[in-house]
This record gives C-alpha cells, sequence and structure tokens, in this order.
C-alpha cells in the first residue's frame, strides 16, 4: 500500500469503499461465471492476528494444491475472474517486503486475506449468506482451476462455528503463540500502523476497506465488554485479548474433529510437527518450509495475574495434539 500510485488509490477507493459497487461486482460476477460443483475438502486458518497466518498460509499455498486469493486480486476481489480479463496489470513476481516491516515479502502471486471484503459487504446473519459464500468460493477455485481452497482470515475467528456450517467437510487451523511474545508483536505493530496512518491517510483508508481492524486506526477489539485493560497502547490490553480470544476458542472447539490448534513455535523447531500438519491436510507431496521464530525481549510492564492465566493456557495448548 506504501507505493501504490494516485490512480491505483483511487481504483482501490472505487472498488472497496462502496457498499453498493462491492455487491455490484460480485452480482454481475456470479451471473457471468459458470462455475462447477466441488467438494467442501478447504482449509481456513483463523487466528489471532500475528501468531503465523500469514506463514502458514504461504507455506500451505506452496503445495499447489489449493486457491487462495491474491494481491493480483486486488482490488476487485469479488470478482477476480472478471477482473483478471480485465486487468491490464503486469504479472510481478519480484518479492518486496510488506507493509508490516515483519520480514515477510510479497509478490502479486502471493496470496493475502482478502476474503474479510466478503463478509464485510454481506451479513453473516443474511439468509442466503451460506449459499453466497459457497459460489464465492467456487469462483475462486474457477480462476486460479484448483479444487481447494485456502483461506487466511484473522476476522474468521469470529464465525468459526458459521464456516464450519457452510463447510463442514472442512478443517480450521486455529494457530497460537506464547501469549507474551504474541501481545507484545500485537502492540508493536498497532503503534507501526498508528504512526503510519498519521503520515499516510491512504493507509487507514485501505485498512478499512479490506476489513483489516486487528491493529492499527481501525482497531475493533475482538472482545470490548467488560475490559479490565482498556488502553490500546498497553500490552496488557493485547494479552487480555490473547487471554479472552484462545479460552474461548479451546473451551468451544477443542473436542470438535475439524477444527485444529496448530502452535508456532513448534512449527519453527520441529519438523515432524509440519509434517503432520500436511498429513491432517491431506497433502501427499513433501513441502518443505523453513518457520522462523521471533523472540524479542520484553522489558514492559506486564500485569502478573493476566500473564499466569494465559502462560497456564498456553502450556494447556501445548499439551494439545490436533487429530486426523
Amino acid at each position: 500500500m506504501n507505493n501504490y500510485s494516485w490512480l491505483q488509490q483511487k481504483l482501490h477507493q472505487l472498488a472497496l469503499s462502496s457498499q453498493f459497487m462491492r455487491e455490484i461486482t460480485f452480482d454481475v460476477e456470479t451471473y457471468l461465471i459458470s462455475t462447477k460443483e466441488m467438494n467442501d475438502n478447504h482449509v481456513f486458518v483463523a487466528g489471532l492476528a500475528r501468531s503465523g497466518t500469514t506463514i502458514l498460509l504461504n507455506a500451505l499455498y506452496k503445495s499447489n494444491q489449493f486457491s487462495s486469493l491474491s494481491y493480483q486480486d486486488m482490488p476487485f476481489v469479488l470478482a477476480p475472474n472478471l477482473w483478471s480479463r480485465l486487468s491490464f496489470n503486469k504479472q510481478d513476481t519480484n518479492l518486496v517486503e510488506r507493509a508490516h516491516g515483519d520480514g515477510i515479502k510479497v509478490s502479486t502471486d502471493s496470496p493475502e486475506a482478502f476474503e474479510e471484503v466478503f463478509w464485510k459487504t454481506f451479513d453473516d446473519y443474511d439468509k442466503s449468506v451460506k449459499e453466497k459464500f459457497q459460489n464465492y468460493v467456487r469462483l475462486i477455485n474457477q480462476k486460479y482451476k484448483k479444487e481447494r481452497y485456502l483461506s487466511k482470515n484473522n476476522q474468521n475467528i469470529r464465525r468459526i462455528e458459521l464456516i464450519s456450517s457452510i463447510f463442514p467437510n472442512s478443517k480450521v487451523l486455529i494457530p497460537f503463540r506464547n501469549p507474551i511474545q504474541h501481545s507484545y508483536s500485537l502492540l508493536s505493530q498497532h503503534q507501526q500502523f498508528i504512526e503510519s496512518a498519521k503520515n499516510d491517510k491512504f493507509v487507514a483508508d485501505y485498512m478499512r476497506w479490506i476489513g483489516h481492524t486487528e491493529f492499527g486506526p481501525n482497531y475493533i477489539p475482538i472482545y470490548n465488554k467488560n475490559l479490565i485493560f482498556e488502553n490500546y497502547m498497553d500490552i496488557n490490553h493485547w494479552l487480555e485479548q490473547w487471554l479472552l480470544t484462545y479460552q474461548n476458542c479451546y473451551e468451544k472447539f477443542k473436542d470438535t474433529k475439524n477444527i485444529y490448534f496448530i502452535c508456532y513455535e513448534q512449527l519453527c523447531s520441529s519438523k515432524d510437527y509440519w509434517s503432520d500438519v500436511l498429513n491432517l491436510l491431506c497433502i501427499e507431496n513433501k513441502v518443505d518450509f523453513k518457520f522462523i521464530e521471533s523472540q524479542k525481549e520484553v522489558t514492559i510492564d506486564i500485569d502478573n495475574r493476566l500473564s499466569g492465566k494465559g502462560l497456564s493456557l498456553y502450556s494447556e495448548l501445548l499439551q494439545y495434539r490436533f487429530r486426523k
């Protein structure tokens, strides 16, 4: 988003800021593009931001078994087939570091979390949303000539049950990290994007248009009632969000057959663990991928009671071993 020209910014505004434009592009794509029936053996990666969701997405995408929205689908992400025919943008495979400044490099071919634009357009509680989302996945598969869909959408942590009801034979992966490291990363990203938005209004607009409310200028907490720590510039706020999110998910889904908790630290330290994930997802070909753990020295004050609860839950999650 840092390198978009004025014309590109206006095109994004046209495609993404208007509810009417998003709906009409999806309706036209649905009307004009024929899709075929498919199985629902898809994969949905949904965890708190900064839990390793993007790295896991890239690693799974490398298997070449999945379709996924990518940067080349922007900004008309609700009409990927039509936009690919109309777009004159040349494919750019040059890798550049994304705006997060976290070392992850992307190109126009890289998969990314633009699915939330769909959920911004169509209400979760709309009676027809299940059918629309099924068709949307078919449209993405149609463009990329695949039968399995791969989604990375941190916001889906709010709608895991809905996703599972739409695609009951698919798998949902919930990555998690050490709560102290994870909370510090969230706070750092929040501060970084707040500052970026002060210098460039397009940053806030872009994040709002794609539904990126996990941190930064449009931040909306997943849990915002009866909080002990309401200050977004306090690491304890992010640690409290970590605890509430993973505690709720673990209590709800630890025994659900198609939902699995994936430890990012174990992905980094154990090749066998990564092999087990591939087997779990029925990916037969070996996918070599180097997961790199980021450990920061955290010297700011953390509430002892809150950190104790977080680390206790983290230990319990470490004992969880996903089952095929």
